[in-house]
């Protein structure tokens, strides 16, 4: 197994005052730094009476600090998911005051987290982390409700551990950047736990752009801490960054931007597959389109009538989680995904799998990614799609006019979908919209049939 350093140790591990932890600009923070600002919030929060804070950053370095004092001081992180001042306030039930790197209008304690520089050379020791103590994360699901998920430490330093086990070879002298924030498990896991518990810099601001990427100093080499959003939009013109890592998560990567981002920057994308509930599940690292996903070690999936729950180190429940996802498994325990469970309607009496409608038009010639939904017009319920194309098969599209081509469509899909089941509503567009987690909210993409004729 791997070395990695607990969450409980990062602070008084036996490394030296000056060792880096992150960067930004000019500005390098070393562990000295870090001590120094943990003690000092630790400190201010002994003040305040409130058990739980959230935390809202979009400096990691910062959301560090405050993670590290909230534990030290005996308190709760509380991540929410977003730092949406209105959603804040409406959630303010759910936390008694904030830690923030901005200032925020809030009716309650806020605390704003700042690094004035300076440094610890004898480091006071803090009050110990509970053995038991656990990090709060808050999903908005599709109803929008947020769902409190409770995660121990340990279970996060076993993330941690799994991963290293998995790809520290690989990250040896790597930078890590993201352009994912650590607001939701996979951003908290791959941007701050693996950095932090492998002794490797971050960066402490987030990729927005592919000139950002691409901008990044030859001096170094780089894991990427990626979303298959951003992965879609590179810009192959640029100069491409030293990358040793590709990994990305929380949604479907397509082959073609596999294939787009390997062949600009000459790393093969390493894919995860899990949630917030359950942790890492799997990975997987294709250099063909077809390749299964391997489970990571001490992962079980047990049938459950059609589904499988997943058991895991990582979920805190001994008896596991029953998943969501269509899962094919082969005799050596690989697996394909095969859409989501549940995604089902009722049409005319029948019942309807969106899931098998988008495999279905994903397969038809020239469509990059779908989104399949019931809508309701005129009474009546129907399929609709979005789809986005690729640039010749659009080109094509624009020429030949959008009926004739979703006559032609149809026909191809008849053979293989029930009458009812075959889109009645199509719409092109130039990229399915996911949320802040990088997941479709369906609620949100049907308003987008709501003006088509």
């Amino acid at each position: 197994m791997t070395p990695t350093l607990p969450l409980a140790q990062w602070l008084d591990a036996p490394r030296t005052h000056d060792t880096p932890i992150a960067w930004l600009h000019d500005r390098t923070w070393t562990l000295g730094q870090l001590r120094f600002d943990v003690t000092q919030l630790v400190d201010i929060l002994h003040q305040h009476d409130g058990a739980r804070w959230a935390l809202c950053f979009e400096n990691s370095y910062l959301f560090i600090v405050a993670l590290l004092a909230t534990l030290h001081a005996g308190k709760t992180p509380v991540i929410p998911g977003h730092c949406r001042e209105p959603l804040l306030e409406e959630q303010r039930a759910l936390f008694d005051g904030l830690l923030s790197d901005q200032p925020l209008h809030w009716r309650g304690p806020v605390l704003v987290v700042t690094s004035p520089g300076e440094s610890v050379v004898d480091f006071r020791p803090l009050p110990a982390i509970a053995p038991d103590a656990f990090v709060e994360l808050f999903t908005s699901g599709s109803t929008g409700h947020p769902r409190r998920i409770v995660k121990p430490l340990t279970c996060l330093d076993r993330e941690a551990r799994l991963l290293a086990d998995r790809f520290a070879g690989r990250l040896t002298g790597c930078r890590v950047v993201a352009s994912v924030v650590p607001q939701h498990l996979y951003g908290l896991t791959f941007r701050i736990m693996l950095p932090m518990s492998l002794g490797l810099p971050l960066h402490a601001a987030m990729l927005y752009y592919a000139e950002q990427l691409a901008a990044l100093d030859h001096q170094h080499r780089y894991a990427f801490i990626s979303s298959p959003a951003f992965l879609k939009r590179l810009d192959v013109r640029l100069t491409p960054p030293p990358l040793a890592m590709i990994f990305s998560a929380g949604g479907k990567l397509p082959w073609p931007d596999v294939t787009q981002a390997a062949s600009w920057t000459n790393v093969w994308p390493d894919e995860i597959y899990g949630s917030t509930e359950t942790g890492i599940l799997g990975w997987r690292h294709r250099q063909q389109d077809d390749v299964p996903w391997q489970p990571f070690a001490g992962i079980r999936f047990v049938a459950e009538g059609e589904a499988f729950r997943a058991i895991s180190p990582l979920i805190p429940d001994e008896n596991g989680l029953l998943l969501d996802d269509v899962i094919h498994f082969f005799a050596d325990g690989a697996f394909h995904l095969a859409g989501r469970r549940g995604r089902v309607v009722k049409i005319e009496e029948k019942r309807i799998s969106l899931c098998e409608i988008e495999q279905r038009v994903l397969e038809l010639n020239g469509v990059r990614d779908a989104a399949a939904l019931a809508i309701t017009r005129h009474g009546r319920q129907a399929v609709a799609v979005l789809l986005v194309l690729d640039e010749a098969f659009r080109q094509q599209w624009q020429q030949r006019g959008s009926k004739s081509q979703e006559l032609s469509w149809r026909r191809a899909l008849r053979p293989w979908l029930e009458p009812v089941a075959v889109p009645r509503y199509w719409r092109i567009i130039d990229e399915i919209p996911v949320n802040s987690m990088n997941k479709r909210v369906y609620a949100q993409l049907q308003e987008l049939f709501h003006d088509t004729p």
